[in-house]
Order: C-alpha cells, then sequence, then structure tokens
C-alpha cells in the first residue's frame, strides 16, 4: 500500500513521497541486521539507515506481525521519494487504533538526507491516513526532549503536549497529542 501526500500549502516546497509497505520477510531481516537479505525482499531499495540506525523498531515490528498480521498495513514502512524511487527513511504507526482509537506515529529520515522536507511530507501522509479512518479519533508523537527539529515539526500541525513516559529504548520521551482530522 503506498500512501500520497496531501496538497502542498501555498509556497511551500517539499518532495514528494509515498510510504511503502515492506513485506514481512525485509522487516525480519532488518531486525536481525541483515540488510542485504532485507533488499532482496524490499520494492524498494534500503539504505544502511535502515539496518543501523533502525535495528529495534524492526525487532519490536518484527515481533508484532508474528502475532498480529493483520497489523502489517499500519505499521512502519519506507519513506520513498516519489521522483527518484529511492527510500530517505522510514514512518508509520506503532499499530492500529487502540479501543480509545488513539494511533501512535513514528517517522526517521535518514541523517545525510535531514533538512529537505522528508519527514514533513511523511507526517502529512500520516495525518491524511489517520483523518480518514472513521476509528482513529487521536495522534500521538512521542519524541524526545532534545529531538528540537521533530517537536518543532509536529507543533506546527496543531499538536499539544499531554505529559511524557518513559521507553526502554529511548529514555524520556514528552508526549504530543492532536485531533485526527484537524
Amino acid at each position: 500500500m503506498a500512501e500520497r501526500p496531501l496538497a502542498d500549502a501555498p509556497g511551500q516546497q517539499r518532495p514528494a513521497v509515498e510510504l511503502v509497505q515492506l513485506p514481512l520477510t525485509a522487516i525480519d531481516a532488518l531486525a536481525d541486521g541483515d540488510l542485504a537479505t532485507a533488499n532482496r525482499h524490499s520494492p524498494v531499495p534500503l539504505t544502511r539507515h535502515f539496518s543501523s540506525d533502525r535495528q529495534a523498531v524492526w525487532k519490536i515490528r518484527s515481533l508484532q506481525l508474528a502475532t498480529a498480521p493483520d497489523d502489517a498495513g499500519w505499521v512502519t514502512g519506507a519513506i520513498v521519494d516519489s521522483a527518484t524511487g529511492r527510500a530517505v527513511g522510514c514512518a508509520g504507526f506503532h499499530g492500529p487504533p487502540d479501543s480509545a482509537g488513539m494511533v501512535e506515529l513514528g517517522y526517521s529520515v535518514d541523517p545525510v538526507l535531514r533538512r529537505r522536507g522528508y519527514a514533513r511530507a511523511a507526517l502529512e501522509l500520516l495525518l491524511g491516513r489517520a483523518a480518514r479512518e472513521p476509528s482513529v479519533c487521536t495522534v500521538r508523537a512521542t519524541i524526545s526532549p532534545d529531538n528540537e527539529a521533530s517537536r518543532n515539526l509536529i507543533l506546527q500541525y496543531g499538536f499539544q503536549e499531554n505529559g511524557s513516559q518513559w521507553d526502554e529504548e529511548d529514555g524520556l520521551e514528552i508526549i504530543f497529542e492532536v485531533a485526527a482530522g484537524r
């Protein structure tokens, strides 16, 4: 499944991207840190960022999909630059909406490709998906207190701070939420 971006705001320049779902075989390989095998199964070429920088995410998604294969359409996929066909990062939800209608999103752009609008474009795709899903009421993002760029980005989309939490992998995270479809 590929998601397309929302229309650009007047005067705003950003790349066109799509979110491409990765097959379970590619996710399992990334969870093992095996980029070569992941690339054999991926519909798009993946960079080292997918295996070295994001391996913990893929381990979580691999285990999740082993027990809940229907989550595949919701979880992390590749952010692909539509013009080049190049995977520039990963983005998705942590899973389908919970019983309260909340989805948590996440995104990461390859460090060598940051500050080019890819995170913004991916965020807009995720927010658009959440807005189209009748069962989604709230979109959550959790961000490390020192990740100023990500915090500044989501604040532009109406997210409000709603507490904090401790994540075993990432440490302290600030919770931000916005109503779906806002």
